[in-house]
């Protein structure tokens, strides 16, 4: 959660009055344009930066007072913080003493993220997907509550995308939550059920993907044997409808009430489906919109 959280770097405003609650047991796909002051948030969450003002809290507290943060919250900001020389299942046993976990809890981790047959293999010769999956190893040591991924699709291949969205899926379902910025909308709009959308630092929306991506920009499609009728109706309300044979495609009203004004005017409708727009279409119109 963070409640007008807000970060300056001398005369650069990098968080400006930020406020977001996240729900247990979803997903939510934090996205901005580069700049836009998602890893400094990030950052704040997890107590690596300290904000100018507002509070940054994770599972209703500071990261900092947390009883056990390793066993709450896992983590992955970067996936190049590991040494070369050591094995991926050395580098989690090492993570793992430090908070006292028993060794074996890296070899579960391991083949959680599908790398236990790489697990003796020296990080150095880790492909950039490897190392990502990795880094998601070392966030679920502790078996946390909530999960904070910064780009962790990067470098994966589509294999290990479907991957990683199944196992976010299933991470969810078990009433965990994940925050997971990204640059991959298509991705996102896959996998989340929550998006968080910054834009120089500020908030532009904070919505479910369903509800973002029938609201924005969105058009009801509807079929009819009258479409004139409809078409003429719809004129009388002040909306404009693009008509392909019996279907219109209405834009600026939502189904209900397209469907309510062809009730009124007696005219049947075969089909009436709201349309919405891409996650990519919205994010673009939003950010374009708060630039301005």
């Amino acid at each position: 959660m963070a409640e007008s959280l807000t970060k300056r770097f001398g005369s650069v405003l990098a968080v400006d009055d930020l406020s977001f609650a996240l729900a247990p047991g979803t997903i939510t796909g934090f996205l901005g344009p580069n700049g836009a002051g998602k890893t400094t948030t990030l950052r704040m969450l997890l107590g690596l930066v300290a904000p100018t003002s507002g509070r940054a809290l994770v599972l209703g507290r500071p990261y900092a007072d947390l009883d056990h943060p390793a066993l709450s919250v896992g983590a992955v900001l970067e996936a190049t913080d590991f040494h070369p020389g050591r094995s991926g299942r050395d580098h989690l046993r090492t993570l793992g003493r430090a908070v006292s976990l028993p060794d074996s809890r890296a070899d579960e981790v391991l083949r959680t993220v599908e790398l236990q047959k790489a697990g003796s293999r020296r990080v150095k010769g880790y492909s950039l997907g490897m190392r990502q999956r990795l880094g998601v190893a070392v966030a679920l040591l502790g078996d946390p509550e909530l999960l904070i991924l910064d780009e962790p699709a990067n470098g994966l291949d589509p294999e290990g995308v479907r991957w990683l969205r199944d196992f976010l899926r299933a991470f969810a379902s078990e009433g965990r939550t994940v925050l997971v910025s990204s640059h991959v909308l298509a991705e996102v709009a896959q996998t989340v059920d929550q998006v968080l959308i910054i834009n120089r630092g500020r908030l532009v929306v904070e919505s479910s993907l369903q509800a973002l991506t029938a609201r924005v920009g969105g058009t009801v499609r509807v079929r009819t044997p009258q479409p004139d009728a409809l078409q003429d109706a719809l004129r009388r309300e002040d909306l404009a409808a693009t008509r392909e044979d019996d279907t219109l495609y209405v834009h600026g009203a939502d189904s209900e009430r397209v469907g309510e004004i062809a009730f009124a005017a007696g005219i049947p409708v075969h089909e009436l489906v709201a349309e919405g727009s891409s996650l990519e279409e919205v994010f673009l119109e939003l950010t374009s919109q708060a630039s301005a």
